[in-house]
């Protein structure tokens, strides 16, 4: 079972009762014969094999064709095992593919669990082919857990970069927004970052929130974290409070918008289509549903980016 000390604690993609059994990737013979009953999704580049609700899982004989085999993990209540296959060829229907933006807040806990390990290995091998010691090929290995050079046999495992994000109040409990260029018009969201070399996530909350919307924050709490394989990211939540709220400026760059919401101007700006919230799969839409409290999911369901 997962746990979460932070008041978030049922995040969508972070609540996986999916035991990832390490010890079996060293044993080659183990996962040959797990393979052989495992339930295996299809990973086409980076698009699941899955409906708009649910995935699809496939069994060995059905495997055809070129690809890699990832091992992640097993049901810790009945020890059934699962399996991605990641190829570039297309074995399904188009029409069957769906990126893990589009159905991950609609999976079950396992089956999340299941799709965001599947995504998060696929993007880390697609962009490690190489050896970053001396340049030679590498190789698979260990059920996908590992790449192995092919000349000076150095180990590569895959990283995740931690980012912050931050919900940014004020004294009268108003709540921050800003909005990116790259977002859909009329986005707005919390403010994010990766955290430096030597830095601490509140270090990091500090700084983030001074750079891109021009206030100071203290009291820093934890809310949560989510995967965020979007290509490797952990995404940590913080909340943080301002006793100077005049100097909230967009940077123009990261941010070219902020504006400051009441809970009465959030609803009011979201029944009229003002602003777009986060879609319902990331934690930055769960913050802001948090700060809003009861009544969110009813007054924050309009202009919902799936």
């Amino acid at each position: 079972m997962t746990s979460n000390a932070g008041p978030l604690k049922n995040l969508v993609m972070a609540r996986s009762p999916i035991d990832r059994a390490s010890h079996l990737r060293m044993d080659d013979g183990a996962l040959e014969r797990l393979w052989a009953e495992a339930r295996i999704l299809i990973l086409v580049e980076d698009r699941l094999h899955a409906s708009d609700t649910a995935l699809n899982f496939q069994s060995a004989k059905e495997i055809t064709g070129t690809g890699e085999r990832f091992f992640l993990g097993q049901n810790v209540e009945t020890r059934e095992s699962y399996f991605a296959w990641h190829t570039s060829e297309m074995l399904v229907p188009e029409n069957d593919l769906r990126t893990l933006r589009q159905v991950g807040a609609s999976l079950s806990d396992l089956e999340a669990g299941l799709a965001v390990h599947a995504v998060g290995l696929a993007h880390w091998h697609a962009a490690h082919p190489r050896c970053s010691r001396c340049g030679a090929a590498t190789q698979s290995t260990f059920g996908g857990a590992v790449r192995i050079c092919v000349e000076d046999e150095s180990q590569h495992h895959p990283r995740t970069d931690p980012a912050v994000i931050v919900l940014v109040k004020d004294r009268e409990d108003r709540l921050l927004l800003g909005h990116q260029p790259t977002w859909p018009e009329k986005r707005f969201s919390n403010f994010a970052g990766f955290v430096e070399p030597g830095e601490s996530f509140e270090q990091c909350v500090v700084r983030e929130v001074a750079e891109e919307c021009g206030v100071i924050v203290g009291e820093v709490h934890y809310l949560g974290s989510q995967p965020w394989p979007f290509p490797a990211s952990i995404m940590i939540a913080f909340e943080a409070v301002t006793e100077d709220a005049s100097t909230a400026k967009a940077d123009g760059e990261e941010i070219t918008e902020i504006r400051w919401f009441s809970r009465s101007e959030m609803k009011s700006a979201v029944e009229t289509g003002e602003i777009l919230l986060p879609p319902r799969i990331s934690v930055s839409r769960r913050m802001i549903e948090h700060w809003y409290g009861v009544g969110a999911r009813e007054d924050l369901t309009k202009g919902d980016d799936w």
